[in-house]
């Protein structure tokens, strides 16, 4: 791998960084809106299978128990 200059270096990497496309700020509130919209119906998902899946073995075990 060939070394590079620091300073070459560095002007390689403020070159890439104006590249980059930034998000504007509705984009970012949106997408984090949906995170957290993500996260609770999987919250509720879950909490739904669990009390699913513990019913159905509280009937099992007190037809077996």
């Amino acid at each position: 791998m060939a070394k590079t200059n620091p300073l070459t270096f560095i002007q390689q990497v403020r070159a890439e960084v104006a590249k980059v496309v930034w998000p504007t700020r509705r984009e970012v509130l949106l997408t984090t809106v949906m995170v957290f919209i993500m996260a609770a119906l999987t919250a509720v998902f879950f909490s739904l299978v669990d009390i699913l899946i513990r019913g159905g073995l509280q009937m099992v075990l007190s037809i077996f128990g």
